[in-house]
């Protein structure tokens, strides 16, 4: 009988099927993986009905897409071409049901010349790059060209390519430029080949990736070379890399040789290597069980393939069925035919009918039948038959475990988790009582659908007894809470778990940022307080979280009290994100010491910075550095390819007019525009620059663009500090000109401006203008007031005043 075929997708780099994987997992605080399925010798598995089901993403190559490119150059246009704009399956020219010879045969020949033309434009052009020297570390181009000449089936070519690439363009050889050539090789089915690619590759020192172990076993099972296969699946498991589809591939071939032995080893390596099942590896597997003729283990797999997201199919049935027939079973083989055809296609009554039909001439239901017969009680509504369904579960073979998971899942599908409580009774709940993993699984099944009163019922009545276990749930039940948007179910979770003299720091760190999210900093800051007090020590991310907890609530100081603990104890090394909370926060401190001293610890420890740090460290540490030093920094931004944002060019802004570098500050202001970055804040800085220097024809040039309060403001304290009133009289009634109007730090340096100039009338005038414009004038307001009264030898004008801001308590 021959083995079951399936369908592989082909992806150069990464290779792997882009199928949703298998949550089936067992739940293990300390180490919670997907694995295989319980039947294969493992522990007690149960599906996890909370977690978030995630599509896998799997890169492809970094360099090229294997499918299309487009190039093009001034002086030379390469179109290399798009071959997905090539139809597969061309139109055959088909008119009233007749099929035009004759237009397809042009079609063929079109797509030829089609290819054979961007082949030669690629190779014209690759040509053209080695002739101007363009060639020089250039490993795109150089993939580019290597799946060409694979396309072409030119060999010597592609390895003279390679030694050229290595020697004399000093390139450097990675696994994508051997995944070109895998992937024609695998196209073409060229199996001699690919061993030979592979082996240069392992001889060359390059690390394969999952494409490249994909590709190949892929192509070894074409060719059924066991020889190959094993040496290349055995190189993978050394190499530690998960390959899912190379194991369904050594299982396959394994199965169709008959070499069962060696088929229960990858059985037992899937177990071994923590595989995450897709759908592929569930159909080799059942297969590689049914060819040998274990139906038990068959049955097995296909109930355990039903806790999974991978419903089985029509291929997985037929699998069965074939199984069936291959021991002579028929009467098996019809039985789950009806039953499990009837349930895959929604037919309650139907396939009821059978199942009682099945009972009553003696036979005793499978797995398989039990679970199809439960998932359709659930969906309809009929919970007295499900309730008896679960206790004839409950008297098989089937781990306890994985009832309750079949169970929890049937009902999440149908978003009903709610009628489980009332299901569940009499022995599976003892066990969901006795048993720590099915009460984890349960409860937190509970906590995702907000039934919080429901989880702590069952944690209430739990008979289980284990300390670390129980911590790790609570703490995975309030983070939880916190995760789906609950944190008042968090709360009620902390406040009625057990108490302990011994605080449990996960557990205190996840409730103080729920309580800052709460907004409830008498809380937050208590339980920090407790930590503080007791014998725990904080690490880092508790340390984190005390940080943030201090800063939303603008407790400044305290937050910087709380990096001095952390400083102190030697072995706290903060994360990227901790390094920039503590760049803020001592920014906005203005503790330009602390800045400065965490800057040259964060240069010792040589690690590499991305886009956002270069730019934190710029912008909080503007006032703490040397401009050299910040100079310094900036290029070395630059050069390492980050783009500055608005904020940072500002900063650099500011920093080199501020140190009159206005050379510099053109460059930076013109780097700034040219890229869409320069803001009014970015013209302000210029201007002030300018002003703080006298240079005025500048001013005066660099004030037409884009002018706001900010703008007007700095001419105005310009020409005040200078006594240029007549200037300042122009700028004021530009301003009310242009419909901005003067805002409250226009009137202040107004008024500090008149009372420079001796114009104490008029400082006075503005006040009362102010308020008829329904602007409240503030404590600068009237400081500066007072100040021109007091140039002025106007005292008792300024002692009024003065009274006058107490009696409105300024």
């Amino acid at each position: 009988m021959a083995s079951l075929k399936v369908s592989l997708y082909v992806d150069s780099n990464s290779w792997e099927p882009k199928k949703v994987n298998c949550t089936v997992k067992a739940l293990n605080f300390t180490d919670s993986k997907c694995l295989v399925p319980s039947f294969l010798g493992g522990g007690a598995f149960v599906v996890s009905p909370f977690c978030n089901l995630k599509h896998v993403r799997v890169s492809r190559l970094e360099t090229e897409e294997l499918e299309t490119s487009e190039l093009s150059l001034n002086g030379f246009e390469g179109n290399l071409g798009n071959e997905s704009c090539v139809s597969e399956r061309p139109n055959l020219g088909r008119e009233k049901g007749k099929f035009n010879v004759w237009k397809r045969f042009r079609r063929v020949k079109r797509v030829a010349n089609y290819r054979g033309d961007n082949y030669g434009k690629a190779l014209s052009f690759f040509q053209w790059m080695r002739e101007n020297g363009k060639l020089k570390r250039n490993v795109n181009a150089y993939n580019l060209i290597l799946r060409v000449l694979g396309r072409r089936g030119d060999w010597d070519g592609a390895e003279a390519m390679m030694k050229e690439m290595s020697l004399e363009s000093d390139c450097e050889l990675t696994y994508q430029v051997f995944n070109t050539l895998t992937y024609a090789c695998h196209k073409k089915g060229l199996v001699e080949l690919g061993v030979k690619w592979f082996h240069m590759m392992l001889e060359n020192g390059v690390r394969p990736n999952v494409g490249t172990f994909g590709m190949l076993m892929a192509l070894y099972q074409k060719g059924w070379n066991i020889e190959e296969a094993e040496f290349t699946f055995s190189k993978m498991r050394n190499l530690k890399i998960l390959c899912q589809s190379a194991y369904s591939s050594m299982l396959t071939i394994y199965t169709r040789m008959r070499l069962y032995d060696k088929a229960e080893k990858i059985i037992g390596f899937l177990r071994e290597d923590e595989v995450i099942l897709n759908l592929e590896n569930w159909l080799v597997l059942l297969n590689a069980y049914c060819q040998q003729g274990k139906l038990l283990g068959a049955e097995q797999v296909l109930a355990s393939m039903k806790q999974s997201v991978f419903s089985p199919n029509i291929v997985a049935y037929n699998t069965l069925i074939t199984g069936y027939g291959k021991i002579s079973d028929m009467r098996d083989a019809q039985r789950l035919s009806m039953i499990e055809g009837w349930g895959h296609a929604d037919n309650y009554e139907e396939a009821r009918r059978y199942y009682v039909e099945l009972k009553r001439l003696g036979h005793k239901p499978n797995l398989s039948n039990l679970y199809t017969m439960l998932n359709l009680q659930v969906k309809h509504g009929d919970e007295d038959d499900a309730v008896r369904t679960i206790e004839e579960m409950m008297h098989t073979s089937s781990e306890k475990s994985t009832i309750l998971g079949i169970l929890l899942q049937a009902y999440e599908k149908l978003e009903h988790i709610h009628k489980v409580p009332s299901i569940l009774r009499g022995s599976l709940y003892d066990h969901v009582l006795r048993n720590q993993i099915s009460c984890s699984s349960l409860v937190m099944a509970y906590v995702k659908n907000g039934m919080i009163d429901d989880a702590l019922k069952v944690l209430r009545e739990k008979l289980w007894k284990d300390g670390l276990f129980e911590d790790n749930l609570y703490h995975l039940l309030i983070c939880s809470c916190r995760d789906f948007g609950h944190p008042e179910n968090a709360v009620k979770v902390f406040t009625r778990m057990p108490k302990s003299n011994n605080p449990n720091l996960h557990i205190i760190c996840s409730m103080i940022d729920v309580y800052s999210t709460n907004n409830d900093f008498v809380e937050a800051e208590k339980l920090y307080l407790m930590l503080k007090n007791s014998n725990v020590k904080l690490d880092m991310i508790t340390f984190s979280v005390v940080v943030r907890m201090y800063v939303k609530f603008g407790a400044l100081e305290e937050a910087c009290s709380v990096l001095d603990a952390m400083d102190k104890q030697k072995n706290i090394v903060p994360d990227t994100y901790l390094l920039r909370d503590m760049l803020r926060i001592y920014q906005r401190s203005d503790k330009k010491d602390k800045l400065a001293d965490l800057y040259y610890k964060l240069m010792k420890r040589g690690v590499g910075w991305d886009q956002e740090m270069y730019s934190c460290v710029i912008n909080c540490c503007a006032r703490a550095l040397p401009v050299d030093e910040l100079s310094r920094l900036f290029d070395e931004m630059l050069k390492h390819g980050f783009l500055p944002n608005t904020v940072t060019f500002n900063v650099m802004l500011d920093v080199y007019g501020k140190s009159r570098l206005f050379k510099r500050a053109r460059e930076v202001f013109s780097m700034a525009k040219k890229r869409g970055l320069a803001d009014v804040i970015s013209y302000n800085t210029r201007i002030a620059a300018y002003g703080r220097s006298k240079d005025f024809k500048n001013i005066l040039k660099e004030s037409g663009h884009s002018s706001d309060h900010y703008t007007y403001n700095i001419m105005i304290n310009i020409y005040g500090e200078l006594g240029w009133i007549e200037e300042i009289t122009d700028v004021l009634a530009e301003l009310k000109e242009s419909g901005i109007g003067p805002d409250l730090c226009s009137y202040n340096t107004l008024i500090k401006a008149y009372g420079t100039a001796g114009m104490v009338e008029s400082a006075v005038d503005l006040v009362k203008e102010m308020r008829k414009n329904g602007i409240e004038p503030d404590r600068i307001t009237y400081a500066n007031l007072i100040n021109a009264l007091r140039k002025n030898d106007m005292f008792l004008e300024a002692v009024k005043w003065s009274l006058w801001m107490k009696q409105i308590g300024l």
